[in-house]
């Protein structure tokens, strides 16, 4: 189980006054732990595994958020605002967290200071991350929209061996694409001119990153 996140800034009072309101829940890969536009309020916090976020744009696109590791937080702002689901969550992998009924949770955060402050610490760092994310994705040319996107992905989810870097892609290149304002052809383009590089290789939903220092270069 990882600490960090949500979790990690409860502290260990914090966690044993949620954990005690909770319902352990389990999830297979591909399974939704929220649907956007669904009225359901519980609140998920991850123990173990990771998620995806996607939402759906006005002309119906999906466009891939970002994903939530063990020790975040899913679901919340329903919870908060009682209004529906505003994305999609999804299982990359297998997955375990513990789940409280929204009335139930925002109650625990009027009551308990220790679980509103942690909240809006998590709050206050996605605003301000999805706000420098989009300044670092969505600017320069297509290749270095991709590279910062790689980077990012790589801070996430990646698996080092040997100097390289793994990642399990969890979005389609559709999604990718759009996530950093490029067209599916644009962002393939520039893919493939990774690879030429000797940058990254690619499989099936798979980037191993072997040159992670000109990598970065590029993302700047």
């Amino acid at each position: 189980m990882e600490n960090h996140g949500f979790r990690a800034l409860l502290g260990k009072d914090g966690r044993e006054t949620l954990d005690a309101a909770a319902t352990r829940r389990f999830f297979r890969p591909a399974d939704r732990l929220c649907l956007e536009g669904d009225p359901t309020r519980s609140v998920l916090m991850l123990l173990s595994g990771h998620v995806r976020v996607t939402s759906v744009t006005p002309d119906g696109r999906e466009v891939f958020v970002g994903v939530r590791r063990a020790g975040d937080i899913v679901g919340e702002l329903a919870a908060i605002d009682d209004q529906t689901r505003s994305a999609t969550v999804e299982a990359l992998v297998a997955v375990e967290a513990l789940e409280v009924p929204g009335s139930r949770f925002v109650a625990l955060c009027q009551r308990d200071a220790r679980i509103s402050w942690a909240l809006v610490l998590v709050l206050s760092a996605r605003l301000r991350g999805a706000g420098r994310q989009w300044l670092e994705v969505t600017g320069g040319s297509p290749i270095r929209r991709v590279a910062a996107q790689l980077v990012l992905l790589a801070v996430q989810l990646g698996v080092h061996r040997n100097g390289s870097v793994e990642i399990t892609v969890p979005a389609t290149q559709a999604e990718l694409a759009m996530t950093v304002a490029l067209s599916r052809e644009s962002w393939a383009r520039a893919t493939r001119e990774l690879r030429r590089r000797g940058v990254i290789t690619t499989s099936r939903r798979r980037v191993t990153i072997h040159r992670p220092a000109e990598l970065r270069r590029l993302a700047r």
